[in-house]
């Protein structure tokens, strides 16, 4: 017989509230965990931000492209202001011993030593404004004189503008690095999303889907620069993307450093970026000839036509150079236009 029923009831009570907040516990959980799941993307969802990503990139890529070629130039600037810069220095210091020359002459002829005194100062402009000073020179030093106010006053100048290459080339530098940093977090956003389709929902992306097979086996005419630039092109089917350069094989392409270096190969000279090579005369995509330069996403992108409905590109990093049809999903719904050059 239960002689404490009081506290059988308490007990009983707290069993059924423990109970009722275990419940509740995992209800709030479940709940938590329903909000917190995020759903899926869907393919065409996956594939629209892949085509944002992939002009995004285009647009990096030829931005990086131009960057480096501006650093380039710089740096090509530079060097030739120094020689400026040594050049003009070297004939300063010529000058002075002209300077000294005539202050011994001045001297000789009986001219106050405080004249004398001038000629070795290191001013020559001082000098030519001396008027008691210019009655000791002759027609010969006084020239002599304007040209050392000359030299020098070129060398101030080359001076300056050597600093001020300097800090474009310093800056166009730091320019190229943030760019660079840019163009690779773009690329590896770009891959993980590419990695969530299957092979054949890949192929509907820029690039992939060609053949880069046949490296060293174009057989046509080579007559016209046009069929030299197709050749060339064909001989780096299988190279390696690489964003901003221009070759060769060892070294990659990527899609505007392909054309122009395929131009190039032909003696034929064009701009590096692909928004350069869309300032091109354009051609109708209607009458395309091997060699023509097709533009797509913006003018972000770039391929050379080879004939039959193909083109060679360079397409993006992670893939190689590849001739694929013009048809295929990605260049048919990206195509702006066509330039020849």
């Amino acid at each position: 017989m239960d002689t404490h029923p009081v506290a059988k009831v308490s007990y009983a009570r707290r069993c059924a509230t423990v109970a009722a907040a275990v419940v509740a516990a995992v209800g709030l959980l479940t709940m938590a965990g329903s909000a917190g799941a995020q759903p899926q993307p869907t393919v065409s969802q996956v594939q629209a931000k892949l085509k944002k990503l992939t002009d995004k990139e285009n647009w990096l890529i030829q931005r990086y492209d131009q960057a480096k070629q501006d650093l380039a130039s710089a740096h090509q600037r530079l060097s030739v202001v120094n020689t400026e810069v040594n050049k003009d220095a070297a004939a300063a210091k010529s000058m002075q011993d002209e300077i000294a020359q005539i202050a011994s002459n001045v001297y000789e002829n009986g001219a106050m030593s405080s004249v004398a005194a001038l000629l070795t100062s290191g001013n020559p402009q001082t000098l030519l404004s001396q008027s008691a000073f210019l009655t000791h020179l002759s027609t010969d030093q006084y020239q002599q004189l304007q040209q050392v106010i000359t030299t020098e006053k070129q060398l101030a100048g080359a001076h300056q503008m050597a600093k001020r290459t300097e800090k474009a080339v310093a800056s166009l530098t730091k320019q190229l690095g943030s760019q660079h940093a840019a163009l690779e977090k773009t690329i590896a956003q770009q891959q993980a999303l590419l990695q969530s389709l299957t092979p054949q929902q890949q192929q509907q992306q820029l690039g992939g889907g060609g053949t880069t097979t046949g490296q060293g086996g174009y057989t046509g005419p080579t007559n016209t620069q046009a069929e030299q630039a197709v050749a060339f092109a064909y001989n780096q089917l299988g190279c390696p993307y690489v964003f901003g350069a221009t070759g060769p094989c060892g070294s990659g392409f990527d899609c505007s450093g392909l054309v122009m270096s395929a131009w190039a190969s032909a003696g034929v000279s064009i701009p590096r970026t692909s928004y350069g090579q869309a300032t091109l005369p354009a051609v109708s995509t209607s009458a395309l000839q091997p060699g023509d330069i097709l533009e797509f996403a913006g003018d972000s992108h770039v391929g050379i036509y080879v004939g039959n409905n193909e083109l060679i590109d360079a397409p993006q990093p992670g893939m190689n150079v590849e001739k694929v049809s013009l048809s295929s999903s990605w260049y048919a719904s990206n195509l702006d236009g066509a330039v020849r050059p």
